[in-house]
């Protein structure tokens, strides 16, 4: 049961990568640079350690690759956790989608000062500012319900942090950018849900 749990938990993060990286490549091919990540701030790579940490981790949980037992020792026994987490997984694949639906050509990976797009207020937009950060974070708490170990929970915290902090840069251009427009917006969607 756990290794069902552990092999689907790794095909959902090589989905959950793949619709990114390919909504990017889509874009890039008609001449928008969708990631932007690094470009205004090198600070940006401080994500870069957590995530590989978590595909590491998720890796060798899954695989039995090599990982010092106590960081991979899981917090509890039973399985329950790991269907709620395989499902709160699901659903953010699914948000994920609706989200790069909603975004058009307005996707980016990081902020884009030079090339901007139009502001996104429809779709799950209307729901949430950050439908696409909301959709990360709940899908990196499904990984850690599946694998229940301290280095998938400090992570997970730390990517989580670091996300929020972005949001906060990407809101303050938002509103140097948008003015007026984007004011109204934030009276009417939640920074998160």
């Amino acid at each position: 049961m756990q290794t069902f749990q552990y092999v689907a938990s790794v095909i959902f993060f090589a989905v959950f990568i793949l619709m990114v990286m390919t909504r990017a490549a889509l874009l890039r091919r008609r001449g928008i640079r969708a990631i932007m990540f690094g470009a205004t701030d090198k600070t940006d790579f401080l994500l870069v350690p957590f995530v590989l940490a978590i595909i590491y981790a998720v890796l060798a949980n899954s695989f039995r690759f090599p990982l010092w037992e106590p960081l991979v020792r899981p917090f509890w026994k039973t399985v329950i956790p790991g269907w709620v987490g395989l499902s709160l997984s699901a659903a953010a694949i699914m948000g994920l989608i609706f989200t790069l639906i909603s975004f058009g050509d307005s996707f980016r990976v990081g902020i884009d000062e030079e090339k901007p797009d139009r502001l996104v207020t429809t779709g799950m937009f209307r729901f949430s500012r950050n439908p696409i950060y909301v959709c990360f974070d709940s899908f990196f708490i499904g990984l850690f319900l599946v694998h229940r170990n301290v280095i998938l929970v400090v992570a997970v915290i730390a990517f989580a942090l670091l996300i929020h902090r972005q949001i906060l840069r990407e809101e303050k251009f938002l509103r140097s950018h948008y003015g007026v427009e984007y004011e109204e917006y934030c009276r009417k969607a939640r920074r998160y849900l």
